[in-house]
C-alpha cells in the first residue's frame, strides 16, 4: 500500500506530527530517521530534513527512492509576506517558487529555474481535496479562530527578517510566506512525478527583530500544522 510522506525541516515541526501518530516504527537511512506509523488509519512515513533547500531536497529524494508514496506533505512554520496573516494562519501553497535562484543575467525571470520553469505547483487534486475538508471545518464553526489561504510561497536559503526584501518578495512572486525549505522539495517532486503539497503555519513576519517571534511561535505554529494533518 503507498503511504503519505511527511517532511518537515525541525524538531518541534516534526515532533508535532510525530505525536499524532500511532504504531510508529523506526528505519533509519544515510543517517535519517524515518518514522513509519499511523493517523486515522492512514500510513505515513514522517522525517525531518533540517533546514535549508540542500537537506530538504537531499532528504525528499532518499525518500521517494525507499517508500511507495502516494504523495509528499511538507509541513512547518513560515513568515507572513502577506500583512493580512497572522501567527498561527495556514497557508495552503498553490505555487512554490525559489526567490533566491537568480538566472537574471541571462534573461530569465528570478526564480526561473533551468529546465523546470519558475514555479512549482502543488497537486491540484490534493488542494481541492484539503480546501474541501477546511471549507466543511469552517461551517461547523470550529476553525473561525485563524485564516487559511491558498496562494504562492517563497522559498530561499535565508531568514528572512528584513522588510524591504519582504516587500520585494511580495512585489516579485506575489507570495503569501516565506520559507526555507518547500520549493527544494516541490522541485524534487516534480522531476520525480510525486505528487506534492506545502502547507505552512505563520510563526512571524519580517520586521527585523522576527526571529524573536519566531522561536516564540515556532512550537505553536507546528502544533497547528499537525492539526490540519490529523483533520486532513
Amino acid at each position: 500500500m503507498n503511504k503519505i510522506g511527511i517532511i518537515a525541516a525541525m524538531d518541534e515541526e516534526m515532533q508535532a506530527i510525530k505525536n499524532k501518530m500511532s504504531n510508529i516504527k523506526e528505519n533509519k537511512l544515510y543517517n535519517l530517521n524515518f518514522y513509519e506509523g499511523n493517523i486515522n488509519n492512514k500510513e505515513y512515513i514522517l522525517v525531518k530534513c533540517g533546514i535549508g533547500k540542500v537537506n530538504a531536497a537531499r532528504t525528499t529524494q532518499i525518500m521517494i527512492d525507499n517508500y511507495d508514496l502516494e504523495y509528499i506533505i511538507n509541513v512547518g512554520s513560515a513568515g507572513a509576506i502577506n500583512d493580512n496573516l497572522d501567527v498561527g494562519d495556514i497557508v495552503i501553497g498553490k505555487k512554490i517558487v525559489q526567490h533566491d535562484f537568480d538566472l537574471t543575467a541571462f534573461g530569465n525571470e528570478k526564480g526561473y529555474v533551468s529546465e523546470t520553469g519558475k514555479f512549482f505547483e502543488s497537486d491540484e487534486i490534493i488542494i481541492k481535496k484539503i480546501e474541501g475538508i477546511i471549507e466543511e471545518l469552517m461551517n461547523k464553526g470550529k476553525e473561525n479562530t485563524y485564516k487559511i489561504v491558498t496562494g504562492n510561497i517563497a522559498t530561499g536559503d535565508v531568514f528572512c527578517n528584513d522588510i524591504e526584501m519582504k516587500e520585494q518578495i511580495r512585489k516579485e512572486f506575489a507570495a503569501e510566506c516565506v520559507e526555507m525549505e518547500g520549493a527544494a522539495i516541490a522541485q524534487v517532486c516534480f522531476l520525480d512525478k510525486i505528487p506534492f503539497i506545502i502547507i505552512r503555519s505563520i510563526s512571524d513576519s519580517p520586521n527585523g527583530k522576527n526571529e524573536i517571534d519566531f522561536n516564540n511561535y515556532l512550537k505553536f505554529a507546528s502544533q497547528r500544522c499537525a492539526e490540519i494533518i490529523e483533520k486532513i
